[in-house]
């Protein structure tokens, strides 16, 4: 499985979205410097980790002085291409895939779903938001022709290795696995999970 740029552990990498989100936020409220201790209470992370993740991309800010935000938007959008549009597919158009869809990451100018694809006959040759839906056998020549390497799969657990086969062979080199099955894939591929059960009962170990 692929690393990140910048040599970044995963830990950091998940966090680095959450800064920048929270940069650009200050950015709108018109604040042009913040300190790691203030930025501490917005994000909910210790300053200390703040720092250390920062450190690992450059040397930031300055003591004393805090972090200036509208550097610190360049920076980041750098690290996580927001200034590249990145073109995705969907696997699957059920209740989960639909929902995908309809929003369409419409927060997030650089991502964007282009095409879908489904095993029902019923929903192939549909436009759901202005995205086509394929037959799954037609991934292999949609995928290379509309050059997307990304794909979100929503595909049931027992169909899930075989799909991302069929996404592998096409030319896709990033997967979003929406499924728990631990999927068997090359080194060269980069596969992340969200296993929306597995939070919820993590999230419920901590109920009183």
């Amino acid at each position: 499985m692929r690393t990140p740029k910048h040599d970044l552990p995963e830990a950091v990498a998940k966090r680095i979205p959450i800064y920048y989100r929270y940069f650009k936020l200050l950015e709108t409220d018109g604040i042009e410097r913040i300190k790691s201790e203030q930025l501490a209470k917005l994000v909910a992370i210790p300053s200390a980790t703040i720092r250390r993740d920062f450190s690992y991309i450059g040397d930031l800010g300055r003591s004393g002085y805090g972090y200036e935000v509208s550097h610190l938007i360049q920076i980041f959008s750098a690290v996580l291409k927001a200034d590249i549009l990145t073109k995705m597919a969907v696997i699957g158009v059920g209740n989960l895939g639909r929902a995908l869809i309809e929003n369409n990451f419409r927060r997030n100018d650089n991502l964007q779903i282009t095409c879908a694809f489904d095993t029902n006959p019923g929903l192939v040759g549909q436009t759901l938001n202005g995205v086509p839906i394929y037959a799954i056998d037609q991934l292999a020549t949609v995928i290379p022709a509309a050059g997307i390497t990304t794909a979100i799969s929503t595909v049931p657990s027992e169909a899930s290795q075989q799909s991302a086969e069929q996404l592998i062979d096409a030319g896709i080199t990033s997967i979003l696995n929406f499924a728990p099955t631990r999927l068997q894939v090359p080194r060269h591929i980069n596969v992340r999970y969200l296993d929306l059960t597995a939070e919820l009962q993590t999230l419920l170990l901590f109920e009183e």
